[in-house]
């Protein structure tokens, strides 16, 4: 994982060693040669996909005229703007990484894939859930959305989208609720790092996960990553206020394609595509 931009671009080989110093151990061993289970760990998974995503955009130049991201993506995109310099927005995906398993640890939860059916149903069910904790979390695509929050709160809920129409409600292997009230710990934690970090005025607007608007407010930023731990993902919503805004091409940096595969769901014939460098 990102061994090519390391070996083919001297800037790209700067950044990942100085990530194994910020990061005090070597994740670049773990990325271009470890097993699929230790790039799982927690320590090593966002920060991982922070680099690759980065470095990406960093090496190909790219010159946005807007941003966002998902979940961690978020951090990501402050990078691609200035708002976080590399070497800060990689300190606070550490310790976020780091906060969100401690508050796993803390209360177990759950999350599930919702497909089929209609987002304002999804939200409508789990609200009246009121004995457990479930959420919309993840608001990906029209059809697909995230929910998650205690085991017990995940699993009835499934049941009752199910019944409502959903074609499938698919439990996902993750350790905990994230983007549920569960993350609770998780955002005090994060909440200090955040205050205590200096950002940069953006040279371009990010649209930010909390409430899918656009900003340039750095307190306003500030304020929305806070919150971004224990609140829905917006990008749904997200995407279609940037297309409404005037994105006609949006590009993609990091490992994969899940991002093309959304927006051009959201937005029939948007554009899309990976970067390849």
């Amino acid at each position: 994982m990102g061994k090519d931009l390391y070996e083919k671009y001297p800037e790209a080989k700067y950044l990942f060693e100085k990530a194994n110093g910020i990061l005090g151990f070597p994740i670049t061993e773990i990325m271009f040669h470890g097993s699929d289970e230790e790039l799982k760990q927690t320590k090593v998974t966002q920060p991982a996909i922070f680099l690759h995503s980065v470095i990406m955009a960093k090496v190909a130049n790219i010159q946005p005229d807007m941003v966002a991201g998902h979940s961690l993506g978020e951090f990501s995109a402050l990078v691609a703007n200035t708002a976080l310099s590399f070497e800060d927005g990689l300190a606070l995906v550490s310790k976020r990484a780091i906060a969100m398993q401690k508050a796993c640890e803390m209360q177990p939860g759950a999350m599930a894939a919702i497909l089929g059916l209609a987002d304002e149903k999804v939200v409508e069910i789990c609200a009246g859930i009121t004995y457990e904790i479930v959420v919309a979390a993840n608001f990906n695509c029209p059809g697909q959305l995230v929910i998650s929050g205690s085991s017990k709160g995940v699993e009835v809920a499934c049941e009752l989208l199910k019944a409502a129409g959903a074609k499938r409600a698919l439990p996902l292997p993750v350790g905990g609720a994230f983007h549920s009230p569960l993350m609770e710990p998780a955002r005090v934690e994060l909440e200090a790092a955040i205050k205590a970090t200096h950002f940069n005025k953006p040279i371009c607007a990010v649209y930010q996960n909390v409430n899918a608007r656009p900003s340039t407010d750095i307190d306003i930023i500030k304020q929305n990553l806070i919150f971004q731990l224990t609140s829905s993902v917006k990008w749904t919503q997200s995407v279609q206020n940037m297309a409404n805004d005037g994105a006609t091409r949006f590009v993609e940096c990091g490992p994969g394609k899940v991002l093309q595969g959304l927006v051009s769901k959201i937005v029939l014939g948007m554009e899309t595509a990976a970067v390849t460098v």
